[in-house]
């Protein structure tokens, strides 16, 4: 029997990808009841196989417990297209379908900052003018009271 293909969604961060990985269905019942892989291996190994646009380079084995895991691939290259694929086998069974390839582009400093800075400078830049605008009403600056002084009334 074949385990696979995991399924496998992917996020950017800076200089890294995020992978979430949830494991195959087995289709073993007991008691009326699908067991999970984990159930059955107790232990699974995954390989991440990470391709850029002119190399393939497979990443060391890891091992699992968990149905859904999230790992991160480390130190990318800015605003580079990366692509992974993941394998799953267990110590008694070697038979494996990779996922799909799923790409992506890791973020750079740049782009992931720029929003914030943006949204962050004009909240700041709006305060300031408030504030300034409301020292100046407080001062007399703007927005004067013209009444006459009580002599005159």
């Amino acid at each position: 029997a074949f385990l696979g293909p995991p399924e496998v969604n992917i996020s950017s961060c800076l200089n890294c990808i995020n992978v979430t990985i949830k494991l195959p269905t087995s289709y073993f019942k007991k008691n009326e009841k699908l067991l999970s892989l984990i159930d059955i291996y107790k232990e699974l190994e995954y390989v991440i196989i990470l391709k850029t646009h002119d190399r393939e380079h497979k990443r060391p084995h890891e091992t699992t417990t968990e149905e859904i895991f999230t790992t991160v691939i480390e130190d990318l290259y800015p605003n580079r297209n990366y692509c992974v694929s993941v394998m799953v086998t267990a110590s008694l069974n070697k038979h494996s379908i990779p996922s799909a390839w799923k790409c992506i582009a890791a973020d750079s400093v740049v782009q992931q900052d720029y929003h914030m800075v943006t949204v962050t400078g004009a909240v700041c830049l709006s305060l300031m003018l408030a504030g300034a605008l409301k020292c100046m009403q407080a001062g007399g600056y703007i927005l004067q009271k013209k009444t006459l002084p009580h002599t005159l009334v």
